[in-house]
């Protein structure tokens, strides 16, 4: 269930007239996702979330993109003339860990890069089903032992991510924290999918413009193989949060996954973590995607740059 009476940190008052018309589109476009067809459901995934390659020149204008395949593999995204060569933004993109890549979410990795002045990395990881579970995990965590290996210190990184990405951002803080690795300084959760049980009862299950409630068991069948969805890894709400840096979370009031959000947000507070929450109406799941289209993606992504540009200023003075 959802936490009781919480309190966001920031709401705004009501969707923009181009934030409603995206939620009617996406809707239409992609609620109907088929059943009892895994194959089917990975296919039209993969199909419906990638960013077609005639559009990365919108988004990497101004910007040196650079392939990474080492040990890790990824793309280094920074922008022109970037003022702080110290600081590095780790990104895990999200697509229910079956679909999507770093260039279906440069939308979101390059204006980050822009706003906040600094490098990001953004993260290639295994998808499932041909990489089930811990998969993600192992990668997101390899990608942050290589960035230290690059000379990064943990201060000076923050990770962030989106829906499933936003879920591992922090169970890869679980699994480094279980390895007495240093945390990086902040996480920032785009509507994060952080419960892979399917057993909640979602506040939002009929009104989300892209997922009903039985989706989330179909791409956690997908993802687990398996094992319990209670695994802290595959499911961190379940976790001991205890120790993690700074997290934001920003969600949409109408999406399918508030109620994660606010049921991290609770167990973040609990645990004495500092966790702010973002909460924006009437917007599709993970808005932030279409910067430059709607007026509450950039306010997001500014709020997030802000965030992390702060934790990461906050380390410093200590």
């Amino acid at each position: 269930m959802a936490a009781e009476n919480p309190v966001p940190d920031f709401v705004i008052p009501a969707p923009s007239a181009r934030g409603r018309l995206l939620n009617r589109i996406v809707r239409m476009v992609v609620k109907r996702w088929p059943r009892n067809n895994p194959e089917l459901v990975v296919r039209r995934s993969r199909q419906l979330f990638g960013l077609p390659r005639h559009l990365t020149f919108i988004y990497a204008k101004n910007m040196t993109i650079t392939p990474v395949d080492e040990s890790v593999r990824g793309e280094w995204v920074t922008p022109q003339n970037y003022a702080d060569p110290k600081r590095v933004i780790l990104y895990m993109h999200g697509g229910g860990y079956v679909s999507c890549s770093t260039l279906s979410h440069r939308p979101i990795t390059t204006a980050l890069a822009r706003i906040a002045g600094v490098r990001v990395f953004s993260l290639d990881y295994r998808l499932a089903p041909e990489h089930p579970f811990p998969a993600a995990v192992d990668d997101a965590a390899a990608g942050y032992q290589w960035l230290l290996q690059q000379g990064y210190a943990p201060a000076n990184i923050a990770f962030a991510g989106d829906s499933a990405g936003g879920g591992l951002v922090v169970a890869t803080m679980l699994r480094l924290r279980k390895q007495s690795v240093p945390l990086p300084a902040a996480g920032v959760c785009f509507a994060p999918w952080v419960d892979l049980t399917g057993k909640c009862n979602y506040c939002n299950g009929q009104d989300c413009s892209m997922f009903r409630g039985d989706d989330v068991a179909t791409f956690a069948g997908l993802y687990l193989k398996g094992v319990p969805a209670e695994d802290c890894e595959a499911s961190p709400v379940f976790g001991d949060l205890s120790g993690l840096p700074p997290l934001l979370i920003q969600v949409s009031g109408s999406e399918l996954l508030l109620d994660d959000a606010l049921r991290l947000h609770e167990r973040a507070i609990s645990a004495g973590v500092r966790s702010r929450l973002d909460v924006y109406p009437g917007l599709p799941h993970v808005w932030q995607m279409f910067y430059g289209l709607i007026p509450e993606a950039e306010l997001a992504l500014r709020a997030a740059a802000d965030f992390m540009r702060t934790s990461l200023a906050a380390n410093e003075r200590e």
